[in-house]
């Protein structure tokens, strides 16, 4: 009788953890979370994640403008927290495929500033200058000539992933920047979260532009590729700091294991993430190749105490 109790007891307990596995579900919760370290967010941490909100919310308001026609105010106003409406953002045309894919960056980018608002506190959303008009400006700028018609990131889905380029890959190597600076495992764990997201939108845009790097963009006669090079060329000149930032193309000594020309992602010669400091960050954003001087994306510059130190003390 004990032989036959202790066998059903078994046999329950093995479809149980066939149930669990098929479902997913733990027979204890608690086993599936790390173990925790240390404190869960250090002063600093607190400082640099609430930086990385000026580009989650540039971010956030470009997808959802491109995708839907309106933004953070619409999709979750709480998060915009009484912020000034982003200039010039607008509906992109865009083909279904590359809407669905807009739309979820979109939708991700509302995640993250969620997460960060509600671990470290945050700000109301700062202006930002989403226009076409900033947009021209940036491709002119990294083309060294005015383009005629000016660019316009909104008249067409080629056009919206050229000025798609220009933004995620920013939070991307913040977020690789800060990270040996972060110390508690809940700022940690939040912002490997955030990176994981960040690189693979930026993977995504870049593997879509890959795939027609030889297309001329109408009515330029100027490739996708070439696009992508001089943006990142314009990037390096701006945050001063190197080459931390490569196009679809480059010189075979900056291809993986200097082996190839073709670059789908950027990445440094042992094909590790770029790293970033805030104020090379800002004074890419800012457009201007100073940290204490605003414009670009941020015309009244950006919030937060790395910021605003950096406002205060020109």
């Amino acid at each position: 009788m004990a032989f036959v109790t202790v066998h059903v007891l078994s046999l329950f307990l093995l479809s149980t953890a066939a149930v669990a596995a098929v479902t997913g579900e733990a027979r204890d919760p608690a086993a599936c979370e790390p173990e925790a370290i240390g404190a869960p967010v250090f002063p600093l941490d607190r400082e640099l994640l609430q930086f990385a909100l000026n580009l989650e919310h540039t971010e956030c308001d470009f997808f959802l403008f491109g995708a839907l026609g309106r933004g953070l105010d619409s999709v979750a106003p709480d998060l915009a927290m009484g912020g000034p409406p982003p200039i010039g953002a607008r509906k992109a045309d865009l083909d279904e495929t590359t809407r669905l894919i807009v739309e979820e960056f979109g939708y991700q980018e509302v995640g993250h500033l969620r997460a960060i608002k509600s671990t470290v506190g945050g700000f109301p959303r700062p202006q930002l200058d989403l226009s076409a008009h900033n947009f021209a400006n940036i491709m002119d700028d990294a083309l060294g000539y005015h383009l005629n018609p000016p660019f316009d990131p909104y008249a067409g889905a080629l056009n919206y992933l050229l000025a798609s380029y220009v933004i995620p890959y920013m939070g991307l190597v913040a977020y690789v920047g800060a990270n040996p600076n972060t110390n508690g495992f809940v700022a940690k764990r939040l912002l490997a979260g955030l990176l994981a997201v960040e690189a693979g939108q930026d993977a995504i845009i870049r593997a879509i532009l890959y795939q027609r790097k030889h297309e001329l963009v109408a009515p330029y006669n100027i490739t996708v590729a070439e696009f992508t090079g001089r943006i990142s060329e314009l990037r390096n000149r701006l945050a001063m700091c190197g080459v931390r930032d490569e196009g679809l193309l480059v010189p075979p000594e900056f291809g993986a294991e200097a082996r190839l020309s073709t670059n789908i992602l950027s990445a440094n010669r042992d094909s590790l993430g770029y790293q970033r400091t805030p104020a090379e960050v800002l004074r890419v954003v800012y457009g201007t190749g100073s940290e204490h001087v605003p414009g670009g994306f941020l015309p009244d510059g950006g919030d937060g105490k790395i910021a605003r130190e950096f406002l205060a003390f020109p």
